[in-house]
């Protein structure tokens, strides 16, 4: 039984032919993405905007969907809700609201009621955590989301409710996290460029990390764009995506090096070319099964990971493109041959004239045989 190829053997195709063209959409995707991103921000989730994080249990297994569905229209903004260990658990985030301003905010923040964070063992009945926020409402001191955190409550409400747990993460805790979230993709570039950089020649570090921030930069425009959830998982997102394209790239560049000692007299565009056909059957089979994954996360994963899911789905699309289209052919831009090839051709050279050396003396010698014969 024949293999499945996606790929006809040998192929010929003529990347670098279209390499102007693969610049020119590279860098109207990148400056894009800037400028999307700078008029129209992200649409951070709660982890960076701040919020309260409640962690319900049941006296019997809930339904997430049933609950997603109640508090749809409550116009509280982002409500994130998700299975916390057992199936009577449940874990909620609600996006940080408008603050009270003045005395009402003071008078909520120091009330001693079911809503203090040092009740016994953690538990508060959900029933007396309502009455007391509906009593905050009518005297007119709500606290920093506590008129969301009601109206969560009263739609989820059943009869012996928990609250076992209740967080309140400030904007100035998201700010944190940004910062966190972005030294951690720049640190991973910063791992990823030195790794090559000694794997191969700075010349591949360089072109490698190019296409890391084209992927990363453009990502992060689609989610500007679309305005999808950007949340700490995006960020997850953002270095996977980061390490599968690297692993895509450091495949192709090591059959670039493999070929450019083996093809030492040959032009280095077709250098690249032949690496490039000779890789693409695995490019894109890599490419395609880990997609038919992450389509089923998608599709099946619910709310929950989808946004993580999609931004993986798109990493690995621009990935795939970047690694043929960006990172191998700035190795021309870059004078890889002069400085990786020397060596080797000179290497070639004396070897040719040793071998003619070999050689001549070889055929001196039999006939130095012949004349004494």
């Amino acid at each position: 039984m024949r293999p499945i190829r996606l790929v006809p053997p040998n192929t010929r195709i003529n990347f670098l032919s279209q390499r102007r063209p693969a610049y020119v959409l590279s860098a109207l995707l990148v400056l894009g993405s800037i400028v999307s991103t700078t008029l129209l921000g992200l649409n951070f989730g709660i982890d960076f905007r701040g919020g309260t994080l409640l962690e319900l249990r049941y006296q019997s297994p809930v339904q997430i969907g049933e609950l997603r569905s109640a508090t749809e229209g409550l116009g509280i903004g982002e409500v994130a809700l998700q299975e916390f260990g057992e199936p009577t658990d449940v874990l909620v985030r609600i996006q940080l609201q408008d603050e009270p301003e003045g005395e009402a905010r003071i008078a909520a923040a120091q009330d001693d009621g079911p809503l203090a964070e040092d009740t016994a063992e953690g538990i508060q009945l959900g029933a007396d955590v309502i009455t007391v926020l509906r009593g905050r409402a009518e005297a007119g001191v709500i606290g920093a989301n506590d008129g969301a955190v009601l109206a969560l409550l009263e739609a989820v409400a059943e009869e012996g409710f928990e609250i076992r747990r209740r967080e309140f993460v400030g904007p100035t805790v998201g700010a944190e996290l940004i910062e966190a979230g972005t030294i951690a993709v720049l640190l991973a570039m910063g791992a990823i460029l030195v790794y090559i950089w000694f794997r191969f020649e700075w010349q591949f570090g360089v072109c490698a990390v190019a296409a890391l921030l084209h992927d990363v930069i453009s990502t992060i425009g689609l989610f500007a764009v679309i305005q999808h959830e950007f949340n700490l998982a995006t960020v997850a997102a953002l270095l996977t995506i980061a390490g599968y394209s690297i692993n895509d790239t450091v495949v192709v560049f090591d059959r670039v090096r493999e070929n450019l000692r083996r093809y030492k007299k040959a032009p280095i565009e077709e250098v690249l070319n032949r690496s490039l056909n000779e890789t693409l059957s695995r490019t894109l089979m890599t490419s395609i099964t880990t997609l038919l994954a992450l389509m089923a996360l998608f599709i099946l994963g619910g709310p929950i990971i989808r946004d993580f899911a999609f931004a993986l789905i798109w990493g690995v699309l621009i990935g795939t493109y970047s690694s043929i289209f960006v990172a191998v052919p700035l190795l021309t831009r870059l004078k890889l041959r002069p400085v990786a090839i020397e060596a080797a051709a000179k290497d070639a050279a004396a070897k040719d004239v040793a071998a003619k050396d070999v050689a001549a003396k070889e055929v001196a010698a039999a006939d130095g045989q012949k004349q004494e014969a």
